[in-house]
């Protein structure tokens, strides 16, 4: 340690002379912190921007006017940008007694102890496993988990029926696809395929492309195979009547009269 003026000093082992050229730390250390502080906001963008796209985004339909906008999968809500109507992303857990209307794109569930008696609920998925008596619209999956009544109307992208459930439908069950693993009564139209697998049951009238009932499941019902949207009328040909032909007598006006017998 020398003062800071000194042109000339002793070393204090050999006795030589020299001549201080120790640089100041304030010379050393600035150069050295400026590229770390750069590096360290360098990094906080990088892991920003890598977490913004884990996140993923997705697309979302207004309930309103029907445009559609892709959203990150973080936000709970966002804007219609066709008719600036507000568009609800949250999730809804029903654990008590719930009636008023949700309109979301995210998942509902219904725990045990919920009852969801709301006349109209759309959202983007739906777990079942409380009381259900209100209508559901859904635009992706639904899964029933729970034994009991449901009086309201379903419409969903697929139902799946829990192996321990035993669930009836008052009203028809309107689905693309339906999955059955537990005990079902209603009547269901689907756009494609049911398929009852094994151990499960299903009573009721069935309307859909095709049916599969894997060994140990059961049917009970009338099956219609073919459009969602047909009849049982519109299934089979109209019989069109068979024209009689006409007797020469009305076609010339005349009256036949009988011959004479000989």
């Amino acid at each position: 340690m020398e003062y800071v003026a000194a042109k000339s000093t002793m070393c204090r082992q050999c006795g030589g002379s020299f001549t201080p050229s120790a640089p100041r730390p304030e010379i050393r250390l600035r150069p050295k912190q400026e590229p770390v502080v750069a590096g360290q906001d360098t990094s906080i963008l990088r892991k920003l921007d890598s977490f913004w796209k884990q996140r993923g985004s997705s697309v979302v339909q207004c309930f309103e006017c029907g445009a559609k906008q892709e959203i990150s999968d973080a936000a709970s809500s966002t804007i219609c940008p066709a008719c600036s109507r507000h568009i609800d992303l949250r999730d809804y857990k029903i654990t008590t007694s719930f009636s008023r209307v949700i309109r979301t794109h995210g998942q509902i569930h219904v725990t045990s102890r919920g009852d969801l008696s709301s006349t109209n609920v759309a959202c983007r998925s739906a777990l079942i496993e409380g009381r259900l008596r209100g209508n559901l619209d859904c635009a992706g999956p639904v899964t029933i988990a729970v034994s009991g009544k449901i009086p309201g109307r379903v419409n969903a992208h697929h139902v799946l029926i829990e192996r321990k459930a035993e669930v009836q439908f008052f009203r028809r069950l309107t689905v693309k696809s339906i999955e059955i693993r537990g005990r079902m009564t209603g009547e269901i139209v689907a756009q494609t395929v049911v398929v009852i697998h094994r151990g499960a049951s299903l009573e009721g009238n069935v309307t859909a492309k095709g049916i599969t009932v894997e060994k140990g499941g059961m049917f009970s019902g009338q099956l219609i195979i073919g459009n969602s949207g047909l009849t049982q009328g519109e299934l089979l040909p109209e019989a069109k009547p068979v024209s009689k032909p006409a007797r020469e007598s009305e076609i010339s006006g005349a009256v036949a009269h009988p011959l004479p017998a000989t």
